[in-house]
């Protein structure tokens, strides 16, 4: 569980950590592709669902998901998604990969930014300026290593047999 491990790398700026978990979902979209990444990151988020301590800060339980992170959470699944699917789509090829990548990022974004305004009852403003303006280059310096990292660790395991 690579996402639960890097999910405790965190960076507190805010009301939201900037944490190892999106570069670990970018990176397995990027080695898996988009099914198993998908099913990667739902496993994760029933683990931490029913109470093990996957999700940043080693915390757990349904108050993560539907508390102010929770829309990022949630966003991972479709990151995985739809980074893998890009990426499948060019046969897994680098330069696909970190845009795929980016554009992940940005989903997960998204997810966290809408559900911050209506979990929060914030303004579009405040929730963008707290959810997204702080991640935004961190999330593309992840989004690009977990290309780089991925597709180098992908080629050496399609060249072992191993996926």
């Amino acid at each position: 569980m690579i996402i639960a491990i890097l999910a405790q790398i965190t960076i507190p700026i805010g009301p939201i950590p900037l944490t190892g978990q999106t570069f670990a979902v970018g990176l397995a979209a990027t080695i898996l592709g988009a099914r198993n990444a998908t099913i990667s990151v739902a496993v994760y988020i029933v683990l931490g669902a029913i109470g093990i301590p996957v999700f940043a800060g080693m915390t757990a339980g349904l108050g993560i998901i539907f508390g102010p992170t929770g829309g990022f959470i949630i966003g991972f699944l479709f990151n995985a998604y739809i980074t893998g699917y890009l990426i499948e789509k060019t046969n897994f090829s680098m330069a696909y990969a970190i845009f795929a990548n980016i554009i992940g990022s940005f989903v997960t974004l998204l997810f966290g930014v809408v559900w911050l305004k209506i979990s929060g009852d914030l303004s579009w403003s405040t929730a963008f300026t707290a959810g997204a303006i702080p991640f935004i280059i961190p999330g593309i310096l992840k989004a690009t290593l977990a290309a780089l990292a991925g597709i180098g660790i992908r080629k050496r395991l399609v060249s072992g047999k191993l996926i």
